[in-house]
């Protein structure tokens, strides 16, 4: 309510009036009310029109806190808010709650208003409770860039000051902080480092005439190595070094050449979008009266070419009037010819079609024949093949039988050597018997490859015949020493045999079934592709059959058609004497439509030279287009080049920011170890002073 009352619409002109409504404000709050704080609203309300509010030497009590609290929490056209040595105390009123203070009320109005950017409390003897309410004030407000707070004593509460530096690193929009004289110790400063660590906006610091000393001094010079938007720290007054003193000094200049070099690189930049942007524009504008250009010149064309298309038009109607009655006489001429030759065309593509039947049935014939003594000379050629692998097959058998017949006669010689001789002979029986299963696995074989199969066996066969046959002339000649012995092993070598001779017969007996088995699904098929070879023929001759007397159907027709041609002659004869007739008609009419189309001609070139006139300005148009678009080109090029040359700068600027922060580091190093030396140096001076000699008995 005190805010609507003291905004500019809601002012009333008379002290009078704004008394009594300050009156009734405070009656309704519960607070007394003072006529020096009424005075010297009303004046600089009336004055400044908003702009600041200055109670620079009044002693405020809680209850005007109060009001002034209220009034702040909206947002009144108060910018400055200078509250200097008003003896703003810490006690509790009587009739508010205990948790209230008049700095309390005050700033607690302050954390909601978005107007008032500078507040000055200077000489108000801020403790503890101010600490808390100024560290939530920055918490909560985004609008206060300067904040004063000379000849307070918020350093000697370390919990409230911890929550002043809490609500310092979380500020968003602080720039200038003062705080002389306020008894912060190095512990305070401790703090107060690890919010400047933390912040990002704050840019002047003073924290003259307190209690920092070396240890405080070292924090913050620790927190300005990562804070790099602080520009000036006052730090007279506090017991530091003037080493410490010019290192923060140096720390401050790297700061504000950053700042400016950051300014430089920020307006340049600003500068270029701007130029950018204005190039663009021109562009923008340059295209656009090009196209208004074309657009007009294409609606010039348009207009030419609509008044020639109709004159065009008309002179068409006119000529496909007069060429509709000619081409209507010819049209009748056309038929009838067209008549003539499609009746010749249909008799000459009759007979080409029975030339075709007639090849056609001759080279099926031909086909066929040729097929059916291919299958045949194919089914003789098997046969005989069949019977020739018989006859070689008995043939081996028998020259087998006959081997065996001789290896009989020679075991009987050799009985008197086969005892001596049992381990070469059991070696040869295990050969011959692996041998003979090879034989067996090979016979197998034969059976599922036919032909090369048994081919196959017989050269192995004969390959084993002839190195038994080697075996048995060696063991021969060297067991005839050793016959006597071998009496025993011949009965056994016997019965191997008859065993042999068994599975042979047996093997004789599932040949010939196999051959026997082949021979019968030959002949079976052999007899289905006679019975299809017959199908065949009996499709063929019903086709052939089909085609003589579609042959007659035609030359039925062919007939036929020699008749109407007969009749379409005489036809013709009639026709030929009316076009005559109507060629003579033709030619006078020719010779009146020549004369029009000279005078059309003579319309025609008139008109095509206005249109060759037309031709030429939109050639020079179209030049003068081109020349635009390479001015375009040459624009586009040369903005080009100088964004190149922008980015190229930019990228020397960023290098030399680069070197610039080396030579920081490098600094920061040097002083490092400077700080590291003098500490050294004052420890051992320290050490090596009397003090440290003295005992406590002494």
């Amino acid at each position: 309510r005190v805010a609507k009352a003291l905004e500019p619409g809601h002012l009333p002109f008379r002290m009078e009036d704004f008394r009594r409504t300050y009156l009734r404000l405070c009656k309704e709050a519960g607070t007394e009310p003072q006529e020096s704080l009424l005075a010297q609203l009303y004046e600089t309300r009336a004055a400044a029109s908003g702009a600041r509010l200055d109670l620079t030497g009044q002693s405020l009590m809680v209850e005007s806190c109060c009001v002034l609290g209220r009034a702040l929490q909206k947002d009144i056209l108060f910018t400055e808010l200078v509250l200097s040595d008003c003896m703003l105390s810490e006690e509790v009123p009587p009739v508010l709650d205990l948790s209230f203070t008049g700095a309390k009320l005050l700033l607690s109005g302050l954390c909601s208003n978005t107007m008032v950017k500078v507040l000055d409390l200077k000489g108000n003897n801020l403790r503890g409770a101010g600490a808390e309410t100024l560290g939530k004030l920055l918490v909560r407000n985004k609008t206060l860039k300067r904040l004063v707070l000379e000849w307070n004593a918020l350093g000697m509460w370390e919990e409230g000051f911890s929550i002043f530096c809490e609500g310092l690193a979380s500020s968003s929009s602080l720039i200038l902080l003062d705080l002389r004289n306020n008894q912060i110790n190095h512990q305070g400063a401790a703090e107060l480092a690890q919010a400047l660590k933390r912040n990002s906006v704050l840019q002047e610091l003073d924290l003259r005439w307190n209690n920092i000393g070396l240890l405080g001094s070292r924090s913050l010079l620790d927190a300005l190595q990562q804070n790099r938007t602080l520009l000036h720290l006052e730090m007279a007054g506090n017991n530091i070094p003037g080493d410490i003193l010019k290192a923060i000094e140096q720390s401050m200049d790297h700061n504000a050449d950053r700042q400016s070099t950051l300014q430089e690189s920020r307006t340049r930049a600003q500068v270029l979008t701007k130029e950018i942007q204005n190039l663009k524009e021109e562009k923008s504008r340059q295209f656009l009266g090009l196209m208004e250009t074309i657009d007009k010149q294409r609606d010039e064309m348009g207009r030419s070419s609509r008044n020639s298309t109709v004159l065009l038009e008309k002179l068409q109607e006119a000529l496909s009037e007069r060429k509709s009655a000619v081409n209507s006489l010819t049209a009748k001429l056309q038929m009838t010819e067209a008549a003539l030759l499609l009746s010749e065309q249909k008799v000459s593509n009759l007979g080409e079609l029975l030339t075709r039947v007639k090849l056609e049935k001759t080279e099926l014939t031909d086909r066929q024949s040729r097929e059916m003594k291919k299958q045949l000379e194919e089914s003789a050629q098997r046969e005989g093949k069949l019977l020739r692998e018989v006859d070689s097959l008995s043939e081996k058998n028998h020259q087998l039988k006959n081997k065996l017949e001789e290896s009989e006669r020679r075991c009987k010689a050799q009985q008197d050597q086969i005892f001596s001789l049992k381990q070469e002979l059991t070696n040869s029986t295990a050969e011959l018997k692996l041998r003979l299963a090879q034989a067996e696995e090979r016979l197998d074989m034969e059976k599922r490859r036919s032909k090369q199969a048994f081919e196959d066996m017989d050269s192995l066969r004969q390959k084993e015949v002839d190195h038994v046959n080697r075996h048995m002339e060696e063991s021969e000649r060297a067991l005839q020493d050793r016959i006597l012995k071998l009496e025993g092993q011949r009965i056994r070598l016997d019965e191997e045999l008859s065993q042999v001779k068994a599975a042979m017969v047996t093997e004789r007996i599932q040949a010939e079934e196999e051959l026997g088995k082949t021979r019968a699904q030959v002949r079976l098929e052999e007899q289905e592709r006679l019975s299809g070879l017959e199908e065949k023929l009996r499709s063929a001759r019903q086709a052939r059959d089909e085609a003589q007397g579609h042959c007659t159907q035609q030359k039925q027709t062919v007939a036929e058609l020699h008749a109407r041609a007969a009749q379409q002659s005489l036809e013709m004869d009639a026709l030929r004497r009316r076009i005559d007739e109507m060629q003579q008609d033709l030619v006078g009419k020719e010779q009146e439509k020549m004369a029009e189309v000279t005078r059309v001609r003579v319309e025609l070139q008139e008109q095509i030279g206005h249109l060759q006139a037309e031709r030429t300005a939109q050639c020079g148009l179209k030049e003068k287009i081109a020349a635009l678009e390479r001015e375009m080109k040459a624009l586009g090029t040369s903005h080009r080049e100088a964004l190149l040359d922008k980015e190229s700068e930019l990228s020397s600027l960023q290098e030399r920011l680069r070197l610039r922060e080396g030579e920081i580091q490098r600094m920061r190093e040097n002083e490092a170890q400077r700080a590291s030396f003098l500490q050294n140096a004052i420890l051992t001076y320290v050490q090596g002073s009397p003090l440290a000699h003295y005992s406590p008995r002494k």
